[in-house]
């Protein structure tokens, strides 16, 4: 049973609780509980997306159609994330992480059972609605419960967290539903994130750095709508959340109609082993797990935007006709999108301290609103321009993101090279 988290803040926690330090047993349950609820989360949230030209061909729908079933899950998550952070700040954070992924599993079994493709992308809705609890409330429990210095890397680990989970849910649903039906790839995704589920349960220790929403709103400037609209106005914050708007949106859009192209000429790649082009997001595993170091040597906006330009470089090279050249492509695309998301994502508790829940939703409403919108958007030029207006499209997207990045946050605190001492703090 999933209970509250105490209003009870122990006299070593709360405000002045400093975080559980690296190499503590709380340490490394807090990753694994956070590791594990991305797992559960982003192997269902993305779960349709290898098998985007079955489904188009079983309910006889065109590519974008097809794609609605990726943007209803995350426009359903976009929708949620600010509810969510609410819950959060009533219930706590650990609370509702296993609240947000017991729902989404019992949800998924919905979608297995949906009678036709419209009520498919209803139940996609409302699971993706169910998921925006994990994302809402993740880095607000990891800079609460973890030391300052520890907050960079364990971002970078729940990052890595969420790709083993997009990549998993793949694998898992793609050659099912080439082979046998989408329901039962959807209903493996199921299975696998209801164990996940169980392991975020059983691995998340006690919070000690929450501060019951009760006790903030006796401030007027720390309740809800205060931080809210503090997190609005701030035009760094505004920089980050368009990061995630615009390189989300293109990332997304890449891998969504991928898949039409390998399964048509010149490349003809047999259905069946298309989803298999989604191991190439083990790249965003093991970037995203070493952003945190990179940020240390090289500051946060380079390597922001560093991350961008390794992005850049592998969409163009998708343009190359030959099944090698795109694989390596779809590598150097996810490594950069998932080391520009880690950075952007870490930065936020550096410009939101007291509205670190609100400026997370707000991040990922842009994250996920980006993805519900040029997931399907790029694909209307795919049909007319074929794989080179998705690159254009995408391109652009990325360009945009970087010299949005490069004008608002140069100068801000840690945009340059940070001293170990100064982490330390």
């Amino acid at each position: 049973m999933i209970v509250a988290d105490s209003g009870v803040v122990p006299s070593d926690s709360g405000p002045g609780w400093e975080g559980h330090l690296p190499g503590t047993a709380a340490f490394r349950r807090v990753i694994v509980a956070l590791f594990a609820a991305g797992v559960a989360a982003f192997c269902q949230l993305y779960a349709t997306q290898s098998m985007l030209p079955a489904m188009a061909r079983e309910f006889e729908i065109s590519e974008a159609r097809a794609a609605l079933s990726v943007s209803a899950a995350t426009a359903g998550l976009a929708c949620a994330v600010l509810p969510w952070s609410a819950v959060a700040d009533r219930l706590g954070r650990r609370t509702t992480l296993l609240a947000a992924l017991t729902a989404s599993v019992v949800i998924g079994v919905g979608v297995c059972l949906a009678p036709d493709y419209s009520w498919l992308l209803v139940a996609r809705f409302a699971q993706g609605a169910a998921i925006a609890g994990v994302p809402a409330t993740a880095m607000a429990y990891l800079s609460e419960e973890l030391s300052r210095s520890a907050v960079a890397v364990a971002a970078g680990l729940f990052v890595a967290g969420n790709t083993v989970g997009g990549l998993s849910g793949r694998l898992l649903a793609g050659p099912i539903g080439e082979l046998v039906s989408w329901r039962l790839g959807v209903g493996a995704v199921t299975v696998l994130a209801a164990v996940a589920t169980l392991v975020c349960l059983r691995a998340a220790p006690r919070p000690r750095g929450f501060l019951p929403a009760s006790r903030a709103d006796a401030d007027p400037g720390l309740s809800f709508v205060g931080r809210l609209g503090a997190v609005v106005r701030d035009r760094r914050l505004l920089a980050l959340y368009g990061q995630a708007f615009l390189l989300m949106g293109g990332f997304v859009a890449v891998y969504n109609y991928l898949g039409f192209r390998l399964e048509d000429r010149p490349l003809n790649v047999p259905p069946e082993l298309t989803a298999f082009i989604f191991v190439t997001y083990l790249a965003g595993t093991w970037s995203s797990s070493r952003a945190g170091r990179t940020v240390r040597r090289f500051g946060r906006l380079r390597t922001l935007l560093g991350g961008t330009a390794v992005m850049a470089a592998g969409l163009l090279l998708t343009l190359v006709g030959w099944l090698p050249a795109i694989v390596v492509g779809m590598l150097l695309l996810t490594a950069g999108f998932f080391v520009a998301h880690s950075v952007a994502t870490g930065w936020i508790s550096a410009f939101a301290p007291q509205g670190r829940a609100q400026a997370t939703s707000l991040y990922n409403l842009g994250y996920y609103g980006g993805s519900s919108l040029f997931g399907w958007a790029v694909g209307l030029l795919f049909a007319p321009f074929g794989w080179p207006g998705v690159v254009a499209a995408v391109g652009a997207l990325a360009l945009t993101a970087a010299a949005w990045a490069a004008h608002t946050l140069r100068g801000q605190p840690g945009a340059g090279r940070e001293r170990r001492d100064a982490d330390r703090r």
